[in-house]
């Protein structure tokens, strides 16, 4: 009952707002736009259709809001109206009282405000679809003044949440049973790594967590500012932490007139994207607008400052070296390679023909190449890459799904810094420079250097471990197991030397792969 009640809220909101009467004049057909104005009739449609899809969003709740607040990064495929209006959604969504949210954070830490915070803004600077977020300052344990921004949950946000996701969850199964599509798109997985997510950013110190190792993860890259968690103030609904002060990247005019180089912080965003994602496998994955700032301050002048830290993703060893071998391809053009990787991981089926799959994908993107960001649309090559993968069974990865997501935010925000920005051009260099790391000497001996703990513990349990054998054999068979042993020592000198041999054949072989690695990059 509980579905059927948010699907009627749901249906009603949609006709409260026309929602209906600005999906059915979309369409071409004259008799579907004769049925949006006879649709319209006896309804107050005089808004702005842009303001009222966001206004809609937001009166469905976060999920929605979410979902707008995506789509508002894609200019190349929403009309400029809607774009405009749904980036209201990055951090304009209304606020609660502030007296709610004081009451939260005074019932977090059993203590009035006042013995907290110095000083205590009511107004929230910024208001999210999750939390907002107050200014204030505070004395710290050394005795000085900091500025501090205080993010507080929204109240009830569980219970709103969950009533969604129930809904979801069943459309999911839905199409899996009606769909054609729905065992290869696997939408369950897929609502069941959104709905992880989701509740992991009602867990504010889970975020606080994941900002720590960000700020750690990026410390020495000099790209990008992470603020500094107040540990001793944080707690699932409220958390503290250091006030960074810039300028929103979405005022690109101001950045611009701030004096920094533009096409830089373009270059640098994607650089950021893809050290989290192949060095760290740890990213950053909610990066709209509204959550990235430009710092002008003298010793930070140019750099990016990341905010809320609600949704992270990570990938495996495996997935990394994976993709990393997927866009490297990509980037030599070789895709007989990225359809091999498809079969090699299972994303299709082995019977699969390679060369089938080699040439569908060449007809995707082999368009796209040595043209800048603002004549290449990601959304559309992907687009062409699902409807390419009907034909070949190719299963969606959930585990993936956020990467693509960020991905996709990554290209919103190059191109609105940058139209002439190439983001393959840009990021070959460090994928280049991470392939080379993966192979040859410099692997080999960080593996050693991992494994060396493990074999330091059991090298004093040896000497015991080989008494404990020797005791337990006969005399004998250790006399002939003897003479067996001075037999073959003739024959393992003369393996000695040729093992020698070996290991500096070893040696020359893996610098000759990573000669030939960087000379098939720079081909």
């Amino acid at each position: 009952m509980r579905r059927v009640g948010r699907a009627v809220t749901i249906v009603w909101v949609s006709l409260r707002y026309g929602l209906d009467e600005l999906v059915l004049t979309s369409f071409q057909k004259p008799w579907l736009r004769g049925l949006a104005r006879i649709a319209s009739i006896g309804r107050d449609l005089s808004a702005p259709r842009g303001q009222r899809l966001r206004e809609a969003l937001e009166r469905l709740g976060p999920i929605f809001v979410k979902f707008g607040q995506v789509l508002s990064t894609r200019r190349d495929l929403l009309p400029p109206d809607i774009a405009d209006e749904l980036a209201l959604l990055q951090d304009r969504v209304p606020p609660f009282p502030a007296d709610v949210a004081i009451a939260t954070i005074e019932r977090a830490f059993r203590r009035p405000l006042a013995s907290l915070f110095t000083s205590f803004e009511r107004q929230p600077v910024a208001s999210a679809s999750i939390a907002q977020v107050h200014f204030a300052t505070l004395t710290d344990k050394n005795g000085r003044e900091r500025e501090v921004a205080v993010k507080v949950l929204r109240p009830g946000m569980l219970k709103v949440i969950e009533q969604d996701l129930d809904l979801i969850h069943m459309m999911a199964r839905w199409v899996e049973r009606l769909s054609a599509d729905g065992k290869r798109l696997k939408p369950r997985e897929v609502v069941g790594e959104f709905d992880k997510y989701l509740h992991d950013e009602l867990d504010l110190v889970r975020e606080a967590a994941s900002a720590a190792q960000l700020r750690r993860n990026m410390a020495g890259l000099d790209l990008v500012l992470v603020p500094e968690m107040f540990w001793d103030l944080c707690r699932s609904d409220v958390i503290v932490m250091e006030r960074m002060h810039g300028i929103p990247i979405g005022q690109v005019e101001r950045v611009r007139a701030a004096g920094v180089d533009i096409p830089k912080l373009a270059r640098d965003g994607v650089t950021i994207f893809f050290t989290q994602v192949f060095r760290d496998g740890f990213f950053h994955a909610d990066m709209h607008p509204g959550n990235i700032m430009v710092s002008v301050e003298p010793a930070t002048f140019g750099r990016y400052i990341s905010l809320d830290f609600g949704i992270v993703g990570t990938l495996t060893q495996t997935d990394k070296e994976y993709l990393a071998q997927n866009f490297t391809a990509f980037f030599r053009r070789d895709y007989k390679r990225v359809a091999e990787l498809h079969v090699e991981s299972g994303w299709v089926p082995q019977d699969t023909r390679i060369d089938e799959l080699e040439a569908a994908i060449r007809s995707v993107c082999e368009p796209y190449f040595d043209r800048p960001l603002k004549e290449i649309s990601l959304g559309m090559v992907l687009m062409r890459l699902f409807q390419t993968s009907r034909r070949f069974n190719v299963e969606i990865q959930p585990q993936l799904v956020l990467l693509q997501k960020t991905l996709l935010n990554v290209e919103g925000l190059g191109r609105q810094l940058d139209p002439d920005l190439d983001l393959w051009h840009t990021a070959k260099p460090f994928l280049e420079k991470w392939m080379l790391e993966q192979v040859g000497p410099r692997r080999f001996w960080r593996e050693l250097k991992e494994q060396a703990p493990y074999y330091a513990r059991m090298l004093p349990d040896m000497p015991r471990l080989l008494h404990g054998y020797l005791q337990q054999r006969p005399v004998d068979d250790l006399r002939r197991e003897l003479r067996q042993m001075m037999a073959e020592q003739r024959r393992t000198n003369r393996l000695l030397q040729a093992i020698i041999y070996g290991g500096i054949g070893f040696v020359l072989g893996l610098l000759v792969m990573q000669l030939i690695v960087r000379l098939r990059f720079i081909g």
